[in-house]
């Protein structure tokens, strides 16, 4: 989404098409059931264009990266390292494997300070903030971050229980949801925040323009 909004402000592009999708059932182990349960198959999109109103669109957005985290979440074959071979897959390289207490420990911490952070930098505080839409990774995590930035339930998106985490596709599908259910509407102050594996970590504030 920052990708396709620093486009469309450079000039080179008018619209621009955001796609998040992702098969995680292919890269998810049957026989691991701390993480075959958690992860969905799905497809998301949204349109950015500029906007007639300078007040409204995507306001600012925040990314960190901390390589620390990459062997707490990670996929150890299928890239130039470990190329696919009939070892690798005797081995089962080819699937995600996550140790998901630091995983949990980190997404709870990261997600509430970036979108804090972001409120803060444009001189906003939690209050005054309409809707937060997180990546649907984990129930838990998206509870402890609405809860450490103070929001009510009616200003926090879940969808969890209907796709589980779909990863890249969860943030569009979130906010169709939102759009489908009448939450988000023009003039609306969002965040939208995310943890992945890396661990990355980025979020996005704006003023919904529709």
């Amino acid at each position: 989404m920052t990708v396709g909004t620093q486009f469309i402000a450079s000039g080179a592009h008018d619209k621009v098409v955001v796609v998040g999708a992702d098969v995680m059932s292919s890269i998810t182990n049957p026989d691991d059931r701390s993480t075959c349960v958690l992860f969905g198959d799905g497809a998301g999109a949204v349109l950015l264009e500029p906007s007639a109103e300078e007040e409204f669109g995507i306001l600012d957005y925040l990314h960190e990266v901390d390589g620390s985290g990459g062997q707490f979440l990670y996929m150890p074959a299928g890239g130039s390292l470990n190329p696919a071979s009939h070892e690798t897959v005797d081995k089962k390289m080819h699937y995600v494997h996550q140790d998901g207490q630091p995983v949990f420990k980190y997404a709870v911490r990261k997600m509430g300070e970036i979108s804090r952070g972001i409120l803060k930098r444009n001189g906003y505080q939690s209050t005054d903030l309409d809707l937060f839409i997180a990546h649907q990774a984990n129930l838990r995590i998206i509870n402890a971050a609405a809860e450490k930035l103070g929001l009510d339930e009616n200003k926090v998106v879940r969808n969890i229980n209907k796709f589980g985490n779909t990863t890249a596709a969860t943030i569009p599908l979130a906010i169709g949801d939102a759009i489908d259910d009448g939450r988000l509407k023009k003039g609306k102050l969002v965040v939208f925040a995310a943890v992945g594996a890396g661990y990355t970590v980025g979020s996005v504030l704006s003023r919904w323009a529709y």
